[in-house]
C-alpha cells in the first residue's frame, strides 16, 4: 500500500529530559538518585523506548537529548546528541535548536517530545510528522479524548481541559517552528510550568479564556485561537487518537500502570 504522504521531509527531534527526583517527589524510591529518563523500565532505560520510536520512524533526522551527561549510554538509529540540562524545559528546548542549527540544516518545524512516554511508537511519531506537514502553524499540539485516554489507561489520574465538544488532556509529543522558540519566552516559560494545569493555563492566557473554559462554552477551536492571538503565533491543536502519547510518568502508580500495559498481550513491543 502506498504511503498516504510521499513527498514529507524529515523533521529533527528534540527529546527533553532533565530532573533527578528528590526526597519528597513521588518517584524518588523509584529512581536511587539517577535521572527519571534512567528509570528502568521492562530492561531498559525509560528514554531508550522514546528513541526506539524515534529510530523507528522514517519522519525523523536528528535526534538531540537536553538533560543527560554526554557520556549516557544509549543508542539510536538517527544520528544522536546527547546535552547537558540547561535548567528549565523551556531553556532546555532552546539549548537543542541551538545545537541543531550549529550542526547546520536544521528543519524548519522540529519535534518535541519528553523522555517518559515509553509507550510512543515510530507509527505515532510518523502519524504526529504527517500531521504537522498537512498544515504551516508555529506551534503544534496534541491532545487526547479523555475517553480514548482512559480506554487505554484507566487509572492514569490525567489532568482534563473540559471544553464543549470534548474533555482533553496534553500529549508530550508536539513539534514547534524552531525561529520562534526565542520569541514570547516569558509566556512560554508561565504555559510550560504550568502545562499540567490546564486552568492554570486558561488563566496565564487571559479572564476570557478562563471564563469560557469554566462554563465550558469553549470549543477546540476557539482554544486554538484564542492562545494564538494571546501569544502571537499560529497554534494548531491536534486532536491525537495516540493514548500512549499522553501517558507519562510522573507518579508511581503511573509507571507501573505502563508496565502492566507493556506485559498486555494486546501488546506488541520490540
Amino acid at each position: 500500500m502506498s504511503h498516504p504522504f510521499p513527498t514529507i521531509s524529515p523533521l529533527d527531534a528534540i527529546v527533553t529530559a532533565g530532573g533527578i527526583p528528590v526526597q519528597g517527589d513521588p518517584l524518588f524510591e523509584r529512581t536511587a538518585g539517577k535521572p527519571k529518563a534512567l528509570i528502568d523500565f521492562a530492561g531498559k532505560p525509560m528514554i531508550q523506548w522514546v528513541l526506539d520510536a524515534l529510530s523507528a520512524s522514517s519522519n525523523v533526522n536528528r535526534v538531540v537529548i537536553v538533560g543527560l551527561p554526554p557520556f549516557t549510554d544509549l543508542v539510536c538509529g538517527h544520528p544522536l546528541k546527547i546535552i547537558e540540562t540547561q535548567g528549565s524545559i523551556l531553556s532546555n528546548l532552546k539549548a537543542g535548536v541551538q545545537e541543531l542549527q550549529h550542526q547546520g540544516n536544521i528543519s524548519q518545524k522540529v519535534l518535541a517530545l519528553s523522555s517518559d512516554i515509553p509507550a510512543v511508537t515510530g507509527e505515532m511519531v510518523d502519524w504526529v510528522v504527517e500531521k504537522v506537514h498537512q498544515t504551516d502553524h508555529d506551534l503544534y499540539y496534541n491532545v487526547i479524548n479523555r475517553d480514548t485516554m482512559e480506554s487505554a489507561f484507566p487509572t492514569s489520574k490525567r489532568t482534563y481541559l473540559k471544553l464543549s465538544e470534548v474533555e482533553v488532556c496534553g500529549g508530550d509529543v508536539n513539534a514547534f517552528d524552531h525561529q520562534m522558540i526565542f520569541q514570547k519566552q516569558q509566556l512560554f516559560d508561565q504555559i510550560i510550568g504550568s502545562r499540567k494545569s490546564p486552568i492554570k493555563q486558561a488563566t496565564i492566557l487571559g479572564f476570557d479564556t478562563l471564563f469560557l473554559v469554566l462554563i465550558r462554552k469553549m470549543t477546540l477551536l476557539q482554544a486554538e485561537v484564542n492562545i494564538s492571538k494571546k501569544i502571537g503565533a499560529r497554534c494548531h491543536a491536534i486532536l491525537c487518537p495516540f493514548a500512549e502519547i499522553g501517558m507519562d510518568v510522573d507518579k508511581p502508580h503511573q509507571l507501573d500502570e505502563l508496565l502492566a500495559y507493556f506485559r498486555s498481550p494486546k501488546v506488541s513491543r520490540n
